[in-house]
């Protein structure tokens, strides 16, 4: 069975970690994917500690996730963290809505900038991507798309594929796999309610309980590069269905 791994982002509202890693391993999964607010004020002593409770439970975090502003401009710690986690991928996730760009030229721009950004991570070597949201599939004035400039100015960079967030933009992601199959080193498993429902949840649901084809979405990601899988859930209302659910789903795929 292919490994299953666990965004920790999704449990950050159901503390304290050391009690979601425990959970994680009696679940089955083997793999954690992390974020900045988990790792990026941590010294050398707090990383070691979090390292520790991952092998305790037979984690190991796989990949991360780091801000844009922080691998440029910390890129000696961020690859400390990455050592030190075990980590084989970096992704950068994220561009708050004050800092996106408005048009094709802006969007090259920062692809070129991730390109750049890349180089020091891929050196040491690491995987290094972009995780998409949906605004990258909103189409700008000159008809092009955000990720099709942020891959055209970033031709080394991977994909982490966040395939929920594809279709919440608007898109197909088996075209998308199809056409930036090539790009994918990593995949976030993630679902969305029926219309209407989980209002509480932002519209999210547990893999295999809304309303994505993930059986044939996982058919299809296993033509691409995916190392990983990332469970995700923006906002889950009970994190232990969360986790429970979607690996007992994933192991039918």
């Amino acid at each position: 069975m292919t490994k299953l791994s666990f965004q920790l982002y999704s449990a950050r509202n159901f503390q304290p970690y050391s009690a979601i890693f425990e959970k994680l391993g009696k679940a089955g999964y083997q793999e954690v994917e992390g974020f900045g607010g988990i790792y990026a004020d941590l010294d050398d002593a707090g990383l070691n500690s979090l390292r520790a409770e991952l092998d305790k439970n037979g984690l190991v975090m796989a990949s991360g996730h780091f801000s844009p502003d922080f691998l440029d401009g910390e890129v000696k710690k961020s690859l400390n963290i990455a050592k030190l986690l075990g980590m084989d991928s970096i992704y950068a996730p994220h561009l708050a809505a004050e800092q996106r760009p408005t048009d094709g030229a802006g969007w090259l721009a920062f692809g070129k900038r991730l390109q750049e950004m890349s180089k020091p991570y891929k050196d040491a070597g690491y995987e290094f991507g972009w995780h998409n949201h949906d605004f990258e599939f909103v189409k700008l004035a000159d008809g092009s798309l955000p990720i099709e400039r942020i891959f055209e100015g970033a031709p080394d960079i991977s994909w982490e594929a966040d395939i929920a967030w594809v279709v919440r933009g608007g898109a197909d992601p088996f075209a998308w796999i199809e056409k930036l199959g090539s790009r994918i080193t990593s995949a976030h498993v993630k679902d969305i309610a029926p219309a209407g429902e989980n209002k509480n949840e932002d519209g999210w649901a547990d893999v295999g309980h809304g309303t994505l084809d993930w059986a044939n979405l996982v058919a299809a990601l296993k033509g691409t590069k995916t190392k990983h899988y990332v469970v995700e859930h923006d906002n889950p209302a009970d994190v232990d269905r969360l986790i429970t659910r979607s690996i007992a789903s994933f192991k039918t795929y």
